[in-house]
């Protein structure tokens, strides 16, 4: 089979094509034929060598395919469609230290080859009518925006909610939220984009390069009471603008990096406004599972970039993620 290997330092230039024979599956194991993958930041800072791995491993955390082998002890059949997991230790349950081991692409080989044996409990199914493609950009992107809202939140109809940016996990936000009933807020620093925004639900769309205190235009658009949620992507350097646009008594689900990982925080905000901020990472499979049955009775179809690439090109899509120019998941096709 043919895969992808991280080279020693880890860099995109040292991506390389590489094969190896499939693994048969033990027991409680099966062998995926991987059809898709879709990149995530994550995968993005291994990839760059920001968080180490093994010399020569397999990179990328979502993955869809079908089930061509089984080991014994396994609920699957062959033809089976599933996806993987973020974190394959955390069945259900609260979060816990050893429930965050063993990521794909980080700790364990990931999704970016042609066949991978996974124990039987690291997946689920696809939800019923999906690609390929569109299953494999749900496992990070999408169950993190379900657990910052709906696990998390809890969203309820009726309430405000605040996306950021136009990447996997603030789009699937918009899709829950306006599901929900809710009133969605994005923000951009690209008008085209924030038009694209409006058309897939947003009821109100901010340029935060031309409103660079986009928090005070935030708290005009909901008649100076300000959101229920945020989903916060963009961290050091946009936390201090989603305390401002947070209700008092609302939630910050903190999310991701993009912006840097240290900045000082107004403490004297967050305790005088009751805010809730909650660190998100990904989700539990149970909680996969339960989005899974949502995105089929509301009908969702994830938002994917208009550019695909072949497995040979996992460093060219890495580099249009890092451009900022994409708009959606960009998706890698097996």
């Amino acid at each position: 089979m043919k895969l992808i290997r991280l080279g020693h330092p880890a860099a995109l230039a040292a991506l390389r094509v590489d094969s190896a024979e499939p693994r048969r599956p033990g027991p409680g194991e099966v062998l995926v034929r991987v059809h898709a993958s879709s990149l995530n930041y994550h995968d993005y800072v291994v990839v760059i060598g920001e968080i180490p791995v093994v010399d020569g491993r397999v990179p990328m955390s979502d993955g869809a395919g079908e089930i061509v082998e089984v080991g014994t002890d396994v609920d699957w059949r062959v033809g089976d469609a599933v996806i993987g997991t973020f974190f394959p230790n955390w069945q259900d349950g609260p979060v816990r230290r050893d429930a965050l081991r063993g990521v794909p692409g980080e700790e364990t080989d990931g999704y970016a080859c042609e066949y991978a044996t996974v124990p039987a409990s690291a997946l689920t199914r696809q939800p019923a009518g999906y690609t390929h493609a569109e299953a494999a950009t749900l496992p990070c992107a999408a169950l993190t925006a379900w657990r910052a809202l709906m696990v998390d939140g809890p969203l309820y109809p009726g309430e405000a909610v605040l996306v950021q940016g136009t990447g996997g996990v603030s789009l699937f936000a918009l899709q829950f939220a306006k599901a929900c009933g809710a009133t969605v807020i994005a923000t951009s620093s690209s008008d085209e984009k924030l038009e694209r925004l409006r058309a897939l639900g947003a009821d109100h769309a901010i340029n935060y390069r031309t409103q660079p205190q986009w928090g005070r235009a935030v708290g005009e658009a909901t008649g100076g009471v300000g959101v229920d949620h945020v989903v916060e992507v963009g961290g050091a350097q946009t936390l201090s603008q989603s305390l401002r646009a947070c209700r008092v008594g609302g939630h910050i689900a903190m999310i991701g990096v993009l912006s840097g990982r240290e900045a000082p925080v107004s403490t004297a905000l967050l305790m005088s406004k009751n805010i809730r901020l909650q660190g998100v990472t990904v989700g539990s499979r149970r909680h996969q599972l339960e989005m899974l049955r949502a995105i089929e009775v509301i009908g969702l179809r994830p938002v994917i970039d208009a550019r695909r690439f072949p497995l040979e090109r996992l460093a060219d899509a890495f580099r249009h993620q890092a451009s900022g120019a994409h708009f959606g998941k960009i998706v890698v096709e097996i």
